[in-house]
């Protein structure tokens, strides 16, 4: 089981480059990756959320690229004096030969390609997309072990909760396990206390009796949330993501003990369907962590 939340970084260098990478995340029902880089590397947008997508499905993830020089200091752009001086000197030769002054504007001049190497290589820059993939890579696997490790926790705690949840049905069981009966033998005595003639033999009436008794009968409730409670523990169990499983499990479990609570109708039973439904509420807020 894994976490949707979790963080992890990584790190690559490529002559004099270190790319970076730090990745974080936080639950989110569907997948939603924001990447953030220098304009150099945005050509590698599409490989970042291939490699993301591959290991995570859902969660609000946010990577972020930056590069510094091996050292961890800020990268400078690098000028070619030479390549400027002589553009310079062509620059005041053409103006002279126009009849103009030799005022000629530098910063014009360091905008023509190949006067400035800019501070981070482009993407097509040799060995750039190998540690561009290296660096995400390694974030990846360190985001990854949190994730699981945080699953594990959270694993555990969904354990316990189940557990407590499967407690109240088992107090539940004994309280409602003669309520056929007891409904059916106090119909009975309302009729007998009216005055209202209750023949052994008076079909109809047996029939009607019985119809109000098999409308609080939670005998399928009961097995529809013993049966949500064994899908849950296989749940946790799977490797794949579960979380939206789970969220919908829950959801049919509140279902099924409302529906026992409007059936019974035993002033017992409605503490204890208060609490399952409180426990599941918690349940249900810390599966919304879970991917």
């Amino acid at each position: 089981m894994l976490s949707m939340t979790g963080f992890g970084k990584g790190e690559a260098v490529c002559g004099s480059v270190r790319i970076s990478a730090e990745i974080s995340s936080v639950n989110r029902k569907q997948l939603e990756l924001r990447v953030s880089a220098p304009s150099e590397l945005a050509g590698f947008e599409p490989l970042a959320r291939k490699l993301v997508g591959a290991v995570v499905s859902r969660g609000a993830v946010q990577l972020r690229i930056s590069c510094t020089s091996p050292g961890g200091g800020t990268l400078q752009a690098a000028v070619d004096a030479a390549l400027l001086a002589s553009l310079v000197e062509a620059a005041k030769a053409a103006r002279r030969t126009a009849g103009l002054d030799e005022n000629v504007n530098v910063e014009q001049l360091m905008l023509i390609p190949g006067v400035v190497s800019p501070a981070v290589p482009d993407a097509d820059s040799p060995g750039m997309a190998e540690a561009y993939e290296q660096a995400v890579s390694s974030a990846l696997a360190e985001y990854q072990t949190m994730r699981r490790h945080e699953g594990e926790a959270l694993k555990r705690e969904l354990e316990s909760r189940e557990r407590g949840l499967e407690t109240l049905v088992s107090e539940i069981e004994p309280l409602v396990a003669e309520i056929n009966g007891a409904i059916k033998a106090r119909l009975l005595e309302k009729l007998q206390a009216e005055k209202i003639p209750t023949p052994a033999d008076d079909e109809r009436l047996l029939k009607e009796v019985l119809f109000y008794a098999d409308k609080s009968d939670v005998t399928e409730e009961l097995t529809r949330l013993h049966s949500h409670f064994g899908q849950f523990r296989r749940f946790l169990g799977e490797e794949k993501p579960v979380g939206r499983s789970l969220d919908f499990l829950m959801q049919e479990l509140f279902r099924e003990i409302t529906t026992l609570g409007n059936k019974a109708g035993i002033p017992a039973v409605s503490p204890l369907v208060v609490a399952f439904k409180s426990e599941c509420e918690k349940l249900r807020e810390q599966i919304q962590n879970v991917e």
